[in-house]
């Protein structure tokens, strides 16, 4: 059944696109002014919603309105980083009028839903559901409070409301889509919900598919089987139902397993995290098939009409022009956050991304001396910028990020920036010379920002890491780390990856930039054009369609 016309697409779907979806995720980075991520993963659904739109497909997507956002990054009053958590409000949002009941531990949780039209920004149509009523305790209304509780029994109740909430509201709006896909496990109640109505596992599976973004067992969410059943995250089934359809037998339930079972289809999102994960489950039986569909990002929004003009003529002088000018404007933002004057003739390295142990944001500083001899030289001179927000109560994350801010201190060719959300991510990737992105190879599942950065004539070096091997060619349009044997000891691959980032930035990077420019033009433009069309989300939503939402017609 199709949406009543109030909460239509406005357009005629593409055949080939025809069949319904609706898209679950915890996050969507759609614009600016819409607080409702925290980083990658709603970066990748916020270009899947746009892309989905310009395709002119049949999908949905479905979310939570988050009252404070995922967090505010400031400063204390020494520049360390602070977490401020503000009230968000939305007058570009309608209110649907539809409100109903979902269960929450044992008690009824009243849930309103809001619509974002898909002119707005130009998205497929989006519902974002909210617990913030009068009608509800408190408890109740927090449940949309933070993206990303810390309390294990919040982000249950998060799940929850995403999952049956999302379901529920799809049937007050008569419609029911062909394929629900869960972006992420967050919303595997969902699954659990639709089972209730036909107890008829097989009608699930062949309705779900799954996209799962964590490439280790480890860092995929787990609960106590118990708490679950009593947070009413399996719909009041029986547990032995439960365990009967989820193939898991012991007290601790992994979402992604679950997840994997419930569906008919999954996918990693890039080449080699297809294979991680497969690798990573193949101990457990009875799952889904497991491939893989890149991720990329929405062209239309990310890259710059005058730079996209500029590249499609190959006209580098025009590209270095614009370049100059952004880099201008980044380093005006630069300045007025740190109060340091930057170079726009000097070449620019950005690490941007979450604060995140394995992506080792300290790297290239590690080596203190080495770190000192790169800052200090004049006959290459270098700047560095870092952003990014880390997980609010991650200490080790917020340590890593103030020891950087200390360190700038010491010099005035580094900085350290704050707000780290779309706005500054794409003044970033337009001052940007060159985008640094060190993980440890297979920690990465697919990463995005390197996409979006190279449309706008960043060049990036990196780790093999993630989306990397399906696009990088080492010295014609990026730098690649030499691999290392990641089953070493976590300090011996940082250690080898550190000289090798050295070496790479020392000898090939900073002489190539000011005594070989047309070789460092080359490069760009090498970048910017094998990153478009593979990498543009337009080929990414198609590739769902194809060989996720339409698997079993392929069998």
């Amino acid at each position: 059944m199709s949406l009543p016309e109030e909460f239509s697409h406005g357009y005629d779907f593409d055949p080939k696109f025809s069949k319904s979806v609706a898209y679950f995720s915890m996050e969507f980075a759609i614009d600016q002014p819409l607080k409702t991520y925290s980083g990658g993963l709603g970066f990748l659904a916020g270009s899947h919603m746009r892309s989905a739109y310009e395709q002119r497909q049949n999908l949905i997507g479905i979310g939570i309105l988050w009252k404070y956002g995922y967090y505010d990054q400031i400063r204390k009053g020494d520049q360390s980083m602070d977490v401020l958590f503000s009230e968000k409000k939305y007058s570009f949002l309608t209110d649907t009028r539809i409100k109903f009941n979902i269960e929450i531990n044992g008690h009824p949780v009243a849930v309103k839903a809001f619509f974002l039209k898909p002119e707005v920004f130009g998205t497929v149509p989006m519902f974002f559901l909210s617990t913030d009523l009068p009608e509800n305790d408190y408890l109740a209304q927090s449940t949309c409070h933070k993206l990303y509780d810390s309390d294990p029994s919040a982000r249950v109740g998060q799940s929850i409301l995403l999952g049956v909430g999302g379901a529920t509201l799809l049937e007050k709006l008569g419609h029911k889509p062909e394929i629900y896909h869960l972006n992420e496990a967050h919303a595997l109640p969902a699954a659990f919900h639709v089972y209730s109505k036909t107890r008829n596992v097989e009608d699930v599976k062949k309705r779900f598919v799954f996209t799962t973004h964590t490439p280790e067992e480890a860092g995929n969410e787990k609960h106590d089987i118990n708490l679950l059943d009593r947070m009413g995250f399996f719909c009041n089934l029986p547990l032995k139902e439960v365990r009967k359809v989820t193939g898991i037998k012991d007290n601790t339930f992994n979402h992604s397993l679950g997840a994997l079972r419930v569906s008919h289809i999954a996918n990693g999102v890039s080449k080699l995290h297809g294979e991680v994960s497969r690798h990573m489950w193949e101990k457990y039986d009875d799952l889904c098939p497991i491939h893989h569909v890149t991720n990329a990002q929405n062209k239309k929004y990310w890259l710059e009409p005058d730079m996209e003009e500029a590249l499609n003529k190959g006209d580098i002088k025009k590209i270095r022009e614009i370049k100059r000018k952004r880099k201008i404007k980044l380093f005006e933002e630069v300045a007025d956050q740190t109060g340091k004057l930057l170079d726009p003739d000097v070449l620019t390295v950005v690490w941007a991304r979450r604060y995140a142990e394995y992506k080792r944001p300290d790297l290239i500083t590690r080596d203190a001396a080495r770190f000192h001899k790169l800052m200090r030289q004049t006959e290459h001179p270098i700047q560095i910028i870092w952003a990014g927000k880390p997980y609010p109560m991650d200490y080790n994350a917020i340590h890593t990020f103030n020891h950087l801010v200390r360190l700038s201190e010491s010099y005035d060719n580094m900085a350290v920036v704050v707000g780290y959300e779309l706005r500054l991510s794409r003044k970033l990737k337009y001052g940007s010379d060159v985008w640094l992105n060190n993980p440890r190879i297979t920690r990465e599942a697919s990463g995005t920002s390197g996409m979006t950065a190279a449309m706008n004539g960043s060049v990036n070096i990196s780790t093999d890491d993630g989306w990397m091997p399906e696009f990088a060619k080492d010295g014609i349009n990026s730098f690649v780390l030499p691999a290392v044997d990641f089953k070493k000891p976590h300090h011996e691959q940082d250690l080898e990856d550190l000289n090798n980032l050295y070496d790479i930035l020392e000898e090939k990077i900073l002489p190539m930039y000011y005594n070989s420019p047309e070789k460092w033009d080359e490069i760009t433009l090498n970048s910017m054009r094998d990153v478009v069309p593979y990498f543009d989300a337009s080929r990414m939503v198609t590739e769902y369609y194809d060989g996720i939402y339409n698997f079993d017609e392929q069998q």
